[in-house]
């Protein structure tokens, strides 16, 4: 869209820049200087300047993307050449005709240079509009193979989620833990807005907390007082917009790798939302170095999806880092979020 707002801008901004340069300056010119042979001299070849408009028009907006646009070089210098005899030809007669030849003759002389310069103009008007055009269609086949690779990425969210949680529910019907039904009741609230909400560009920071918070209460109940389970969410989220399941991956990484074989686990999560639309979100656990513990072959797939995720749509407004140091792993990402649109 910006590279179309610079097409239009271009194109205006040149078309009124080169006739005031090819009609009105001269006309200006002879009246500051009060030369009266010379503006009697361009008031009369005044038709025959503006014939220079249509030979302009047709050349950069129908030969060169016809032929030049499209690689066809040799057809196109072929037609400029056919169409430069044509508009010489018009132009030198209609000038004739105009002026009568003791009005001024040192003018003669120059009967050659408009033409060239128009057509000089024009093939340079045709080759930046095709230079803008090729841009144009650059960042449109960019723009369409992010959305492709963030529709392939998005939909490897769903089955990772439910794999997840679907867990949490075997182990609590196993245990024929009475929180069994509530928690099938809620992870249908969190797939409703899996299914709805992600569709969307964007949500609400506020869904999205509500979406962490439920999820985070899900895994409460399915490890009780085995795991140290901390959530702490500070600030005010009205008014600002993110992507749809963009903190939950880093959550479900923590209780992927915090939990199990790992002795006294906890996990830490905190989101603050500071001013200027940024937010500041650390998920902190506890990791294992027990070689027996078993190697998931999906281990990284939601870090590595996220990430790419993040570096597509918040480029430049962005911050993640992530590693291990003394048991405990802690991954920090810092965000500029956008306003809503709703």
């Amino acid at each position: 869209m910006k590279t179309f707002r610079n097409d239009i801008l271009f194109r205006g901004i040149f078309s009124i820049a080169f006739w005031f340069l090819w009609i009105v300056l001269p006309i200006l010119n002879a009246i500051l200087d009060g030369a009266e042979k010379r503006l009697e001299y361009q008031m009369l070849i005044l038709p025959a300047s503006l014939l220079g408009i249509p030979f302009f028009y047709i050349n950069a907006e129908i030969l060169a993307p016809k032929f030049l646009h499209k690689g066809k070089t040799g057809k196109y210098f072929l037609s400029l050449a056919i169409f430069f005899v044509v508009y010489l030809t018009a132009y030198v007669q209609l000038k004739d005709y105009l002026v009568d030849i003791h009005v001024v003759r040192f003018y003669d002389a120059r009967t050659l240079f408009p033409v060239l310069f128009v057509t000089g103009m024009s093939t340079l008007y045709g080759l930046i509009t095709l230079i803008l055009a090729q841009t144009r269609k650059a960042q449109q086949e960019k723009s369409e193979r992010m959305l492709s690779e963030l529709a392939f990425l998005r939909s490897q969210i769903s089955p990772h989620f439910i794999f997840n949680i679907l867990n949490s529910i075997v182990y609590l019907i196993r245990i024929k833990s009475e929180n069994a039904e509530k928690v099938t009741i809620e992870l249908s609230k969190l797939i409703r807005y899996m299914l709805y909400e992600s569709e969307n560009k964007n949500v609400l920071l506020e869904k999205e907390i509500e979406y962490l918070e439920n999820y985070v209460g899900l895994q409460k109940v399915r490890f009780g007082e085995d795991a140290d389970i901390q959530i702490r969410i500070t600030g005010n989220p009205t008014g600002l917009a993110i992507e749809p399941m963009l903190l939950i991956p880093f959550v479900e990484n923590a209780f992927k790798h915090g939990v199990g074989l790992i002795k006294d686990p906890f996990i830490s999560i905190d989101l603050q939302i500071l001013e200027d639309k940024v937010i500041q979100f650390r998920v902190q656990n506890k990791c294992s170095t027990a070689e027996e513990e078993p190697k998931d072959k999906d281990s990284g797939i939601g870090i590595k999806n996220v990430r790419r995720r993040i570096e597509l749509l918040y480029p430049g407004s962005h911050s993640l880092e992530l590693g291990e140091k003394n048991g405990i792993f802690d991954v920090y990402l810092r965000l500029i979020l956008k306003k809503s649109e709703k």
